[in-house]
């Protein structure tokens, strides 16, 4: 694919004067709205930035460091122009609790409806309120240890064989994407990788890039169009399939949801079938992929504890880990926990106000669009200690710094629509490491620094090269091409 080959034009490399520069440019402040007369609330400042495109081009180029501009500047709760839009940022544990608990219901996932519905229509995440819990809870049969178990021993072989075959010298993260959907496709869709796999794959990378094109209709050739052929072809798939999950019994997610029953024997629909796989396919593919490549880039940038985790592994014997044994990798908790802190898989969440609101004593009227950011609470000092540097011991016993606010550290999301496959996601993720470790030490240049495209969920610029060797005694040695 292209995109392996090249960057997007939001991540050209320019001199780093100029790149401040863009990030420190000031435009025209404004008020969103003005508050209600005696209602002692403050009007939410911020500014619309460029003509015609806003901000979107600053938030895909600079991400992190974007957010946590726009925060000191503004305070946690601001506006600014993209996508046609004006749309507030929530930043900071507190104002992210404010949209996430929704006591009053004021805020929506309408929000996520303007990004994404038309390539990941009624998936979970897009759901509200009553609706929405009720196909969470049939949803959540999917989701049980017994259920997690079953995968984990399906996902178990296909990891061992993916990650031994590898080349010595990988752009890892385009490995790990075709790996996870390898995992995806066996575990979710009871299908091995193949042709059929591969035109999948193609289908999702469209449908996940398009929701951020500035162009947000079906031009020939855009990423819009793109995006909603994706769409077209994961239905035919899932639609012609689902009638044999629907007869046949099976371990993999398509036959639970098929199967699934609520509490009170409520059961999904085939349109909802469709839509929630097509939702977690992505959601797992994506946000696994994104976050086994940041852990990678950080053992390979901190040896000592590449070399503690593998000490971990080695330590289970040859076996393929069931999930007791992946609990045990206490290790290798602490750095994918500290890796999701420093790369958020999913680095805002959207919402929309359906009714007049406030946050912190700001004014939002009803119909504002809504972005909460996770990056900027994952970096707040008054939440973590020396928030930029690697440092995984944070969230041990003792110390644990991501209990210093309910919303410190949230890569999950939170509320009512934090993520139902949590627990699925992390267990693979362990599961991949440590297979990654048994088979191989890797490293990356001292110079070398991960940067990361933000045009829809993070993806490294470069596809993250490393260099693999042997692990050594007592792994199953290297066996890279």
């Amino acid at each position: 694919m292209v995109r392996e080959r090249m960057p997007p034009l939001t991540a050209i490399p320019l001199p780093r004067a100029v790149d401040r520069r863009l990030l420190d440019q000031r435009w025209p402040v404004r008020e969103l709205a003005t508050p209600p007369p005696g209602s002692g609330l403050k009007p939410v400042l911020g500014d619309a930035g460029a003509p015609v495109i806003g901000h979107a081009l600053d938030s895909m180029r600079f991400g992190v460091d974007f957010a946590l501009t726009r925060y000191r500047r503004y305070g946690p709760v601001s506006w600014m122009g993209a996508f046609g839009q004006r749309i507030v940022l929530l930043a900071g544990p507190d104002a992210t609790q404010a949209a996430l608990v929704n006591k009053d219901k004021a805020f929506s996932q309408d929000g996520w409806r303007f990004f994404i519905d038309a390539f990941f229509h009624r998936g979970l995440m897009l759901l509200d309120f009553d609706e929405h819990l009720l196909h969470r809870r049939i949803m959540q049969e999917a989701f049980t240890r017994d259920r997690l178990a079953g995968y984990l021993r399906q996902l178990g072989p296909v990891l061992r064989e993916g990650v031994a075959a590898w080349d010595a010298r990988p752009r890892l993260y385009w490995a790990l994407k075709q790996l996870t959907l390898d995992v995806a496709t066996q575990v979710f869709m009871g299908m091995r990788s193949s042709a059929g796999a591969a035109a999948i794959n193609r289908a999702f990378v469209a449908s996940v890039r398009a929701p951020t094109a500035i162009v947000r209709f079906p031009v020939p050739g855009g990423r819009w169009a793109a995006g909603l052929a994706g769409r077209r072809l994961l239905e035919r798939y899932f639609r012609a399939t689902l009638p044999a999950k629907r007869q046949a019994g099976g371990d993999d997610l398509f036959s639970a949801l098929c199967h699934a029953r609520g509490d009170g024997g409520e059961r999904f629909t085939d349109d909802d079938i469709v839509n929630h796989m097509i939702f977690l396919m992505m959601a797992a593919h994506d946000t696994t992929t994104i976050t086994s490549t940041a852990v990678a880039y950080h053992l390979a940038k901190h040896p000592e504890w590449q070399e503690r985790v593998r000490a971990e592994s080695l330590a289970l014997g040859d076996e393929l880990p069931d999930l007791d044994a992946l609990d045990q990798l206490e290790a290798l908790d602490l750095v994918i926990k500290e890796s999701m802190r420093l790369t958020a898989p999913v680095p805002s969440l959207a919402r929309r106000a359906v009714a007049d609101t406030e946050v912190l004593g700001h004014y939002l009227p009803a119909g504002t669009l809504v972005s909460v950011s996770p990056n900027v609470n994952h970096y707040s000092p008054e939440h973590w200690r020396d928030p930029h540097r690697f440092d995984p011991e944070r969230f041990a016993e003792g110390r644990r710094e991501d209990k210093s606010h309910r919303y410190a550290w949230m890569p999950f999301g939170g509320g009512a629509h934090k993520c139902i496959g949590l627990h699925f996601g992390m267990y693979e993720i362990k599961a991949l490491v440590h297979e990654m470790v048994r088979n191989y030490r890797w490293s990356v240049p001292r110079s070398y620094h991960i940067h990361w495209d933000y045009v829809s969920l993070p993806v490294p610029v470069d596809g993250l090269p490393v260099q693999l060797a042997a692990a050594g005694s007592g792994s199953r040695g290297f066996h890279g091409r």
